[in-house]
Order: structure tokens, then sequence, then C-alpha cells
């Protein structure tokens, strides 16, 4: 999914689902963090991305507030 899809995806979620999310993939990014220590992972990106969705979550989120 292309960046601008995304972005626009997380700006139609409530912000109950948005946290939710935000949740999901911050348990995601750890156990990928693990994973990587332990030699498991195979896609390095994948942690960039998740990295980069949550950024995307907390702007959103803190742009709804004001």
């Amino acid at each position: 999914m292309k960046r601008k899809e995304k972005q626009k995806e997380f700006q139609r979620m409530s912000d109950d689902i948005l946290k939710e999310s935000l949740k999901e993939k911050k348990n995601h990014l750890m156990q990928l963090r693990f994973d990587l220590t332990a030699g498991k992972v195979k896609n390095v990106r994948e942690i960039r991305s998740t990295r980069r969705d949550i950024a995307r979550i907390n702007t959103i989120l803190c742009l709804k507030k004001s």
C-alpha cells in the first residue's frame, strides 16, 4: 500500500480505532525486534514500515486533538 493511501486510511478511522491500531503496531514492532535478535526476521524493511506507521498514527491523533 502506498504512503498516501495509508495516510488517507488512517485519517478515516475514529480515534478509538486509531489508538487500538497504535497499540497493535507497537506490539508488532516489539515482536519484530525480538525476532530480529533471534535471527528469525527475513524482511528487515518491515521494521521500518511499522515504525513509520506508528509515526503516522501519532501524527494524525495529534492533529485530531487540535
